[in-house]
């Protein structure tokens, strides 16, 4: 737990270092300290920093699924000369041709993944800084490179009533205006994924290849990330949700204007 706690301090520090500048400067420009709307702001400008140094790495992305869709016709073809083939030497000989295809084209079929694995970290990080400020504001410390002053704000910031430290299952504050809220996030980020995972199918399934490796992986994810979100947001605090909707919404706009473009 020792090495996780110091492999994730300079993620904590960094979002929390973020977060801090922004909300000092939307307080300089008259906004309030402990406002949950200033803080709200804070994490929406947070967002955008992490997301825009992403796009190099979404736009890597993109190319990766470019080259497989250009591999599509000799994985079809290796599928058809392996048809029928079930024993284990014809089974590694079909995998180990389908590995040389995608090193061969620069590419693999988890390259979809790859912005939420870099981003996993810096969510992480997030989600320790505002999930841990209660404790912090309970032995009147900060976290991260947020002063304890600064937590107690955090603390006792509010939008529509729910308490941006609070959570659906752990509750505080209006327990009514955190579990409407929170739903709410929790149901617009989940469709910004589905609705990202059926962008990204549209281009890279092909029609009538229901054993395509890529395409059994897309139909996983169409279903699975959003399960994974829906209930991973009932741990996430509000600033959390927050965040992930926000990131989401980028992500769906990102994903569109790349289709429209194509």
């Amino acid at each position: 737990m020792d090495v996780l706690a110091q492999v994730m301090e300079p993620f904590r520090w960094l979002m929390s270092a973020v977060l801090v500048a922004f909300h000092d400067g939307l307080t300089a420009l008259g906004l309030p300290a402990d406002g949950g709307g200033t803080w709200t702001l804070a994490i929406i400008g947070l967002v955008l920093v992490v997301r825009a140094t992403l796009v190099p790495v979404f736009l890597a992305q993109v190319r990766a699924q470019r080259r497989m869709r250009q591999l599509q016709p000799d994985l079809k073809a290796l599928q058809e000369k392996y048809a029928g083939r079930t024993d284990q030497p014809s089974r590694q000989a079909m995998a180990q041709e389908q590995m040389a295809l995608y090193k061969k084209h620069g590419t693999n079929p988890f390259s979809a993944c790859l912005p939420l694995l870099i981003q996993a970290p810096f969510f992480l990080g997030l989600f320790q800084v505002l999930a841990g400020i209660p404790d912090a504001v309970g032995r009147g410390t900060g976290i991260g490179a947020m002063e304890a002053a600064q937590a107690e704000q955090f603390n006792v910031s509010t939008i529509f009533g729910a308490p941006l430290s609070a959570s659906l299952l752990h509750g505080g504050g209006d327990a009514a205006a955190v579990a409407v809220l929170a739903v709410a996030m929790i149901l617009v980020m989940t469709a910004c994924q589905f609705l990202t995972q059926k962008l990204v199918s549209a281009r890279t399934m092909t029609t009538g290849d229901a054993d395509n490796p890529l395409v059994r992986q897309q139909r996983i994810l169409l279903y699975a990330l959003p399960i994974v979100f829906a209930l991973g947001g009932a741990f996430f605090p509000i600033g959390v949700l927050v965040y992930w909707t926000v990131s989401n919404l980028w992500t769906l706009g990102q994903q569109y204007l790349v289709n429209r473009k194509a």
